[in-house]
């Protein structure tokens, strides 16, 4: 059995599209990734939005919380994956080459619930797909 590719998500509030893609990624890419998410300027928690966009999905989302990239800048992350264009310009420097990858989404923040579905459904349709290409899966 292969090890787990591990997928950084990366976002600057780490507090919706990050969180999403994270749950997204680990439900469904269960067994070929682990996803984790980080910001790199975190929000103090996660957006009631995303949350409610997850669960509406029937996506898990215990666990789900805002950290800072330095948090997981020592992990053995095999593709860092920026979804906002902040994120992108700012992503750190690794201490070991990583793959890269940009795939933006819209940020619904301050947005019905609406949106956050729509985001959802976005990182769903795109981010999957583009994370299976890149890694082989």
């Amino acid at each position: 059995m292969s090890k787990l590719k591990t997928v950084l998500v990366l976002c600057t509030g780490n507090s919706c599209r990050s969180q999403m893609g994270e749950a997204i990624l680990n439900h469904d890419l269960s067994g070929l990734v682990r996803a984790i998410s980080a910001g790199t300027s975190p929000q103090p928690k996660v957006a009631d939005g995303a949350i409610a966009a997850l669960k509406q999905a029937g996506l898990p989302t215990e666990g789900l919380s805002p950290k800072a990239v330095e948090a997981v800048m020592n992990d053995d992350i095999d593709l860092v994956v920026s979804v906002c264009d902040n994120a992108k310009e700012t992503c750190p420097v690794f201490s070991r080459p990583v793959m890269r990858i940009h795939v933006g989404f819209h940020d619904p923040h301050g947005e019905p619930l609406e949106s956050f579905v729509a985001v959802r459904d976005d990182i769903r349709s795109r981010l999957v797909p583009a994370v299976r290409e890149v890694l082989g899966l």
